[in-house]
């Protein structure tokens, strides 16, 4: 399978990311082996006033075809799903950054789950009629927002910690090294970050691996 390179994925999830339910100028890619159950689909995401649609037949060399189109939405059809070809899709949606909707006739608990941790938006089973489309479709952009906040969210809440925990060993170092107190090496470090014009975290980072290059 083609694996996407890092600069490609960033910009994928920087697309992404701002899509709202009301855009209606989307670019929708839908895979499905079956033209008849794909000529559904198609038919209601245009009813529904989504005019970019393109439907591919084929889900071999389909990483390909995705990054040359790159689709705001994908949405996937198997009607006889197996567990190949399931674990093929699954390990493309792992790699993809954006909204992911899911069309099976059957599943079981194991691929439920399995496509959640692929990253699959909404997972819909034996549900595929025309006028069910854009209500799916519309809930998996939403849930794809979603998720995708919460993760920035924590990313933040994560570098926040580390730059506070950093902050904290460079002052530790002040104080023993230069016999200041907490408040004046956290002085020293504001300080030397406005004359710098960096962030405290990147002062601190330096003060940590000075020291360790001392000792």
């Amino acid at each position: 399978m083609h694996i996407f390179q890092a600069n490609t994925l960033q910009k994928l999830l920087q697309r992404v990311i701002n899509i709202r339910m009301t855009h209606r100028d989307l670019t929708i890619l839908v895979i499905d082996e079956n033209a008849i159950r794909a000529s559904i689909i198609e038919e209601g995401l245009r009813e529904a006033g989504h005019a970019r649609v393109t439907v591919v037949h084929e889900v071999n060399g389909i990483a390909r075809t995705i990054e040359t189109l790159m689709p705001d939405v994908i949405i996937i059809d198997i009607e006889n799903p197996n567990r190949d070809m399931m674990e093929h899709l699954f390990q493309l949606t792992r790699t993809v950054s954006r909204p992911i909707a899911m069309f099976v006739d059957r599943s079981d608990t194991a691929s439920i789950e399995a496509a959640v941790d692929a990253g699959v938006s909404a997972y819909i089973v034996d549900g595929l009629k025309k006028e069910r489309v854009k209500p799916i479709l519309d809930m998996a952009v939403s849930r794809f927002n979603a998720f995708s906040r919460l993760r920035r969210e924590l990313a933040d809440a994560r570098s926040a910690l580390e730059e506070r925990k950093l902050i904290e060993r460079a002052k530790g170092i002040l104080m023993k090294m230069r016999g200041l107190s907490e408040e004046e090496a956290f002085a020293l470090l504001r300080q030397t970050a406005m004359n710098e014009k960096k962030k405290m975290s990147e002062i601190a980072q330096s003060v940590v691996t000075a020291a360790g290059l001392l000792m």
